[in-house]
């Protein structure tokens, strides 16, 4: 609040623009008066410090009201999240209350980065960085880091010493997300810890909650990141969390009251009550990062790269990994599948198909041994195909009794198993049933990861908790289920009624932040090893072959079968064998979340644009051909009114008309 001396008077100009006149009297007794007026109008108007996106299009404005530490977000002149709370709750102090804003120090953030296993190889990004200082009774407590690029805002927290404190314990958060009234959920509920098959959840495969209105709280419990919302004629926001590690714990949304949900931390009863629901941390530490995407279309949110772009590699890639394409044989056959003559048969299968690996599921240890394993490590050397191992986490979280257990969850054995790995040839793991998103299981994580790394084994998790960030923090992370994926489409025809309707979520929500181990894409039209009986599909041939472009991770083991190289069209054959997975760039295209999904990814010169339909009538689209350049040669999958498919030739023009039927799809490629 500036003072000026005038003409033997002092005067102060106020926010409002009013002035106050004090005449010279008593010096000493004027400023003392005029320094407790500044405190009193100090504490009514908050300090209020704005900054905005390179592009000048997203504005965050940070302020103290009240002693209160709140931001706000606009796109323009439009208020996409309105002021929301921010803070933290340790033992060191509550820092939630009675705070100032100091400051903000403002920079920009430029870096370049190149990550084959992501949905964009190279990444150029540009922020704006705002360190936000907040003091409490006069001491600076804490910083809040904000990021705000072109499509993103992202924060996090800098937690300082406090005299001689070293360590902290943060119990809880008081970060918030406030969305205009009327705004759509398109959410997962989280489960309650100890339920479920073997009293394994939460394991992040529940139902979304779509279409859904604001102020539920899921089943209790909050609900899963990633969580859309949809703001009507506005547009859209994701919000998600990256960056955590063995250092913190990971988190999920609950709803407060309204339109203003908050950061949760994880359940007390999850991984069999083990571990506190708080994290641990070491001075001074950051905290992962919470994420909004946001913008007028799903553009933004399928596009954003923000979960790598805010975190760091935590060590170098022991070697250059292999991505790629594989089989898998439970997802069809399941438990009884496992057996060294089906799965040489399977190995045979990948090579047919060009396909890098195999992956081998639960009770191998029992139904094959460890010797041979080997044998058949060998074998696939022959035949240019590597083995994945399916592993239990298990521990003393959950009941899960599938095999090998105990391999795992302490470091000398697990080092010793992927010694062993190591010495036959093993590819990768793929590592099931965790038992929460505590503090102690990130560290389990970040271990397995770490470890694995040392030996050259490539990681996948399933019944586990979503990733955030970690394709570019793990060398050696391949992917993640943490979705209701394929195997429910062998449990119950239910899902499999369901499978497009899920699919045209997964895209828009969970595979927008991180890799995703679905297994799906099969051409069975039963899910049984003879394809006569059991759960049937209901979608197309072309909708399978969607769903391996729409669905990203860069290893991908698909429900295809040996049966299917006779039963089969030879079309869809040959486009399972040369679909990649890893990708260069993505677009979305067009979509509503749960009805539809378009979308195009660019792989070296190869753009390939794939679409589905669960809407009950039939999508008739306008597709853009521009990527192609006119007169290039396409090949397009479609189906017709009964499913049928088929590829035919065609020149590119500038657009293409489009009808996709109810469970089918389409998929459009240059020669």
């Amino acid at each position: 609040m500036p003072f000026y001396f005038v003409n033997n008077a002092y005067l102060c100009t106020l926010e409002q623009g009013t002035k106050l006149i004090i005449y010279q009297i008593n010096m000493k007794k004027i400023i003392l008066g005029v320094l407790a007026l500044a405190s009193v109008w100090s504490s009514a108007w908050a300090t209020e410090k704005s900054f905005t996106s390179p592009d000048g299009k997203l504005t965050v404005v940070v302020e103290d009201q009240n002693g209160i530490a709140t931001y706000r977000v606009n796109l323009g002149a439009t208020e996409f999240i309105g002021s929301s709370p921010l803070g933290l709750n340790t033992n060191m102090g509550n820092y939630t209350t009675d705070l100032t804003l100091a400051g903000c120090e403002v920079k920009t953030v430029k870096e370049s980065y190149d990550l084959r296993n992501i949905k964009q190889s190279h990444v150029d990004y540009e922020a704006t960085e705002a360190v936000c200082s907040f003091e409490q009774k006069g001491k600076k407590v804490m910083d809040v880091i904000f990021r705000v690029s072109n499509r993103d805002v992202a924060y996090r927290y800098r937690i300082l010493p406090q005299r001689d404190t070293k360590v902290c314990i943060v119990n809880e958060e008081a970060s918030g997300f406030k969305l205009p009234e009327g705004t759509i959920t398109f959410m997962c509920p989280q489960s309650r810890p100890m339920g479920g098959f073997a009293r394994t959840s939460p394991s992040y495969e529940t139902s979304y909650t779509d279409d859904d209105q604001m102020g539920k709280n899921g089943w209790g419990e909050g609900y899963s990141f990633p969580c859309l919302f949809h703001l009507g004629d506005k547009g859209w926001v994701l919000i998600s969390e990256t960056g955590v590690d063995g250092s913190y714990v990971a988190s999920r949304l609950l709803n407060v009251n309204g339109g203003l949900y908050k950061i949760g931390f994880p359940q007390p009863g999850e991984c069999n009550g083990w571990g506190s629901t708080s994290a641990s941390v070491a001075l001074p530490c950051e905290t992962p990062w919470r994420t909004i995407t946001l913008g007028t279309t799903l553009a933004p949110i399928v596009e954003t790269t923000v979960p790598f772009d805010l975190v760091a590699p935590k060590y170098k890639a022991s070697q250059e990994y292999i991505y790629g394409k594989g089989s898998w044989s439970w997802i069809i056959g399941m438990d009884a599948s496992c057996n060294y003559d089906e799965q040489k048969r399977y190995i045979d299968f990948s090579a047919a198909m060009g396909y890098q690996t195999v992956l081998i599921d639960a009770l191998w240890d029992k139904q094959i041994g460890y010797d041979k394993i080997a044998e058949l490590a060998a074998y696939g050397k022959t035949k240019g195909v590597g083995l994945f191992l399916w592993y239990n986490s298990n521990g003393t979280w959950n009941d899960a009794p599938q095999s090998p257990l105990g391999k795992m969850d302490k470091s000398r054995e697990r080092r010793a198993e992927m010694a062993w790995m190591k010495s036959v040839g093993i590819r990768g793991i793929k590592v099931d049933f965790f038992g929460g998103d505590k503090q102690n299981m990130m560290q389990l994580y970040e271990d397995i990861l770490s470890d694995a790394n040392d030996f050259g084994i490539l990681v996948i998790f399933h019944g586990c908790t979503l990733p955030r960030g970690w394709e570019r923090m793990y060398p050696n992370y391949a992917a993640s289920e943490a979705v209701l994926a394929s195997e429910n489409l062998h449990f119950g025809q239910g899902a499999c009624d369901a499978e497009a309707h899920n699919a045209a979520l997964h895209t828009f929500i969970r595979n927008t932040v991180g890799s995703m181990d679905f297994g799906g894409s099969t051409l069975n039209k039963f899910y049984n090893a003879d394809n006569k009986r059991g759960t049937h599909r209901v979608t197309s041939d072309v909708y399978a072959l969607s769903t391996a472009v729409l669905f990203q991770s860069a290893v991908q083991h698909f429900a295809l079968a040996p049966n299917n190289l006779t039963d089969a069209p030879a079309w869809a054959i040959d486009f399972m064998k040369d679909v990649p997975t890893t990708w260069d760039e993505v677009k979305f295209m067009d979509g509503y979340p749960g009805k539809y999904a378009i979308i195009a990814r660019r792989a070296g010169d190869h753009w390939f644009i794939a679409g589905i339909n669960a809407d009950k009538e039939p999508l008739k689209a306008t597709i853009d051909l521009s990527m192609y350049g006119k007169g290039a040669e396409l090949l397009v999958y479609s189906d017709d009114a009964q499913l049928n498919g088929g590829v035919t030739t065609v020149k590119a023009k500038k657009q293409m008309v489009v009808t996709i039927p109810t469970n089918g799809g389409l998929v459009i490629v240059n020669k």
